[in-house]
């Protein structure tokens, strides 16, 4: 079995671009960059005001104090959107609103609050500001310069620089389509729930959490619907999804049981690259190629489904955007109780993180078992426990990957 980070690696190294198209600005966010940005201006394009007041030459004002005022003309005023013409000359000021162009000579702005406010002639009474309050031009981004890299993700952060920089339109990657198949005669669609009623269905919900993780990604759904456990019913699914997506996933099936016929599919259709990970929950974790196309076999358990599903499917749809950093950052946190590892597996438990004196104290969400939904709902994070780890007790510092960072970020926020 290979272990969680060989397994990621393999998968993410079977997958291809999913191509490019070009956008308005508008329609951006969430996107992935396609080529890189640069920038055919400088920002700011001038030298401007950083402040209300007055410009002036350093040399004019240098010295200048509450005992011993330095008094210039003023020779005018320029606001944010006009610029003075005229070159500012020794014993000048030109009234100035923040971010209007400096006049050409002055080298400083003298903050309104050390100045009498004078309209004709302005009385300085601080030098404290000499050769300050000015943003050059091109501090911000030199002209020519890059503004965003091929396979960033266009964030609100992103989006105002962008257009400051005259990208009205955007060459992004292309949504990459994923097709999702279930399998199982025990499972009913939500709709159908009097069957679940009557004790004779489960409700069909991986492809709740897969269709939720792929859009979250950029992805588009396929969702092909749960079949029987009928090998060729399956079979025309898995095809159909093959050639119709950049990417098929499916649920169940790839255990050794009589009704699991999604392995022996794909060896038929394409190849299995490879089958189980030493992870739990998911170790039936299987990739490979139906065709050309990638696949990937998550287990069929709801949990394992919405853990494989975080772990390898969402990292695969940022990949096949061009995104390079796919996996979530890892943060510190420390056990809040007792843990007990397993031989030769790397274990993925759901906790809730809590905040502790500048840090995070994860506390489990109850029993870990992988058909317990209720456990991943109330999870802010997964904790990962190294294989042969033995017994962490309460206090022991181990890796989280954070699945609400928001709600943790919330409950420090408020303690």
């Amino acid at each position: 079995m290979l272990d969680l980070a060989a397994a990621s690696a393999r998968v993410l190294d079977g997958l291809k671009f999913a191509g490019a198209e070009e956008i308005s600005l508008a329609d951006a966010a969430g996107r992935v960059l396609a080529s890189d940005v640069r920038s055919e201006v400088a920002l700011p394009p001038w030298d401007n005001s950083a402040m209300d007041g007055y410009a002036a030459r350093a040399a004019d004002v240098r010295g200048a104090s509450a005992a011993a005022p330095i008094a210039l003309r003023v020779a005018g005023t320029v606001a944010a959107g006009a610029r003075w013409p005229l070159p500012l000359h020794p014993g000048e000021a030109v009234r100035i609103m923040t971010g209007a162009p400096l006049p050409p000579g002055a080298d400083c702005v003298i903050r309104i609050e050390d100045t009498d406010g004078g309209a004709a002639t302005v009385r300085i009474a601080s030098a404290r500001d000499v050769g300050r309050n000015v943003r050059p031009r091109g501090e911000d981004v030199a002209e020519g310069s890059l503004v965003a890299s091929s396979g960033a993700i266009v964030t609100p952060g992103l989006l105002p620089l962008l257009a400051a920089v005259g990208c009205a339109r955007l060459a992004v990657a292309r949504r990459p389509r994923v097709a999702l198949v279930g399998s199982g005669d025990e499972l009913a669609p939500v709709g159908d729930f009097d069957a679940v009623r009557r004790g004779e269905r489960i409700v069909a919900t991986n492809g709740y959490v897969l269709g939720a993780i792929v859009r979250e990604a950029g992805g588009e759904v396929l969702d092909l619907g749960v079949a029987r456990d009928d090998r060729e019913q399956i079979r025309t699914l898995m095809a159909d999804g093959a050639a119709r997506a950049d990417l098929v996933v499916t649920t169940a099936g790839v255990s050794v049981g009589e009704h699991d016929h999604t392995k022996s599919i794909v060896e038929e259709l394409g190849r299995v690259d490879f089958w189980r990970i030493s992870a739990r929950p998911g170790s039936q974790l299987a990739f490979g190629t139906i065709g050309g196309t990638p696949w990937l076999g998550l287990p069929g358990n709801p949990v394992s489904a919405a853990i494989t599903g975080e772990l390898f499917v969402r990292p695969a749809v940022l990949r096949m955007q061009g995104v390079t950093a796919v996996h979530r950052a890892p943060v510190s946190v420390r056990l809040g109780e007792r843990v007990q590892g397993a031989p030769g597996m790397t274990l993925l438990l759901r906790a809730r993180l809590l905040s502790d004196g500048g840090g995070f104290v994860a506390e489990l969400t109850g029993p870990q078992g992988s058909g317990l939904m209720s456990s991943m709902a109330r999870a802010d994070a997964l904790l990962v426990i190294p294989p042969d780890a033995g017994t962490l007790d309460a206090g022991s510092v181990v890796a989280a990957l954070p699945l609400r960072g928001a709600v943790a970020m919330d409950r420090m926020l408020r303690a």
